[in-house]
């Protein structure tokens, strides 16, 4: 009975912020937007919201978003003096 619309608003606004935690590199809260994107996702593919082109623009979309994260992530962790590495 979850509202499709309010879905797909929150997924956009969860994929923007990731984006912006990522060019900001915050690699952490990115993945956690990434995530909640995921979920909201999976929910709009439970209630019957998604064809079948669009789950495939879905998940290209999350995994871009990982993609970002990663990126993050490694640049984020070459930054840091060896010393510090663990």
């Amino acid at each position: 009975h979850s509202d499709a619309q309010m879905l797909r608003e929150h997924f956009e606004d969860y994929e923007r912020e990731s984006k912006a935690l990522s060019e900001k590199k915050l690699p952490l809260p990115a993945y956690d937007m990434a995530l909640k994107c995921s979920h909201l996702f999976n929910l709009l593919e439970a209630r019957g919201a998604v064809s079948v082109s669009e789950r495939a623009q879905y998940i290209a979309r999350v995994r871009g978003l990982c993609k970002r994260v990663i990126a993050a992530y490694l640049e984020l962790k070459s930054a840091e003096p060896a010393g510090e590495r663990k």
